[in-house]
């Protein structure tokens, strides 16, 4: 017990310096030159490098006892800000995901919608009246790049997750709100590994994306940081979306896959059958799955 408490110590201790250490004690240093220049003088290294030095020597005349405190204070501060913003990454998760109060998001939903079934009829128009594969294939392709399924989330990245969602109940039958937990303990742990490693990803990258906020704030005092803000905004996100297509994938391969062991352990399908799953098997075992609901 001794070595799995103490290598639970090191993740944890990792896990501090990489999520909230580390972003927390950048965003806390360039709080520094934010006040120290302000507005007016945003880019004088001269004056920045002028009052650092008359900073660092009135900390080195400071006693030992007070010097120590002011490193506990920084990367308390550097902490507290990580941890406001780990917070916070919930907010930025729902926003991505398109998890919006229904007044915000139906107007969206509506437009994701209509502009999706028009590329969807344009396809058809193709598929019916022109031989050039070329064209269907590109057009097919720009609805997939809007939507894998009818748009059911103000978000292009909600809409993935609603993808997944809209496959399993209409080709198998699994309503996914109630069956994915009961799917998750029966998958096998290589599939759970990959999962959850995707999983990690994207929410590393609404950690990353979630850093904008604080930098935004800082940059009403201190333009530069609204570069900054935007560079964490942009990346976040543009990781998100790669760490959602990877996520997705895999869930949707899941279901594929495992949806008959699901409904095997139910006991709403033969054991020894074979094949994927059946919609009239997927909608018995939904219908298990939700008691009632």
């Amino acid at each position: 017990m001794g070595g799995f408490f103490q290598e639970l110590a090191k993740v944890l201790a990792q896990r501090w310096l990489s999520l909230l250490a580390l972003p927390g004690a950048f965003f806390a240093a360039a709080v520094w030159p934010a006040a120290t220049l302000g507005q007016a003088h945003a880019l004088n290294p001269d004056s920045l490098v002028r009052r650092s030095g008359t900073a660092a020597t009135a900390v080195k005349n400071l006693p030992a006892g007070a010097q120590i405190l002011l490193v506990v204070a920084f990367l308390l501060a550097a902490t507290g800000v990580g941890v406001a913003v780990q917070a916070l990454a919930g907010v930025t998760r729902r926003i991505w995901l398109g998890q919006w109060p229904r007044p915000l998001a139906a107007p969206l939903t509506r437009r994701r919608r209509a502009r999706w079934s028009e590329l969807v009829e344009r396809r058809r128009v193709l598929e019916r009246d022109s031989g050039d594969q070329d064209r269907i294939d590109a057009a097919a392709h720009r609805v997939n790049r809007l939507a894998l399924a009818e748009p059911g989330r103000p978000t292009w990245m909600g809409d993935r997750v609603h993808a997944v969602e809209a496959v399993a109940l209409n080709r198998y039958g699994l309503d996914l709100a109630f069956g994915w937990p009961r799917l998750w303990l029966v998958l096998p742990d290589t599939v759970r590994t990959e999962l959850g490693n995707a999983h990690a990803a994207f929410a590393a990258a609404v950690a990353t994306g979630t850093w904008a906020v604080p930098y935004l704030v800082l940059g009403v005092f201190w333009w530069p940081a609204l570069l900054v803000a935007v560079a964490a905004g942009l990346t976040g996100w543009l990781r998100g979306r790669s760490a959602i297509t990877d996520l997705t994938s895999l869930a949707e391969a899941a279901v594929d896959l495992h949806a008959r062991d699901l409904a095997v352990a139910l006991g709403v399908t033969d054991p020894d059958g074979s094949g994927p799953l059946s919609l009239a098997e997927g909608e018995r075992a939904t219908g298990l799955i939700r008691k009632g609901r």
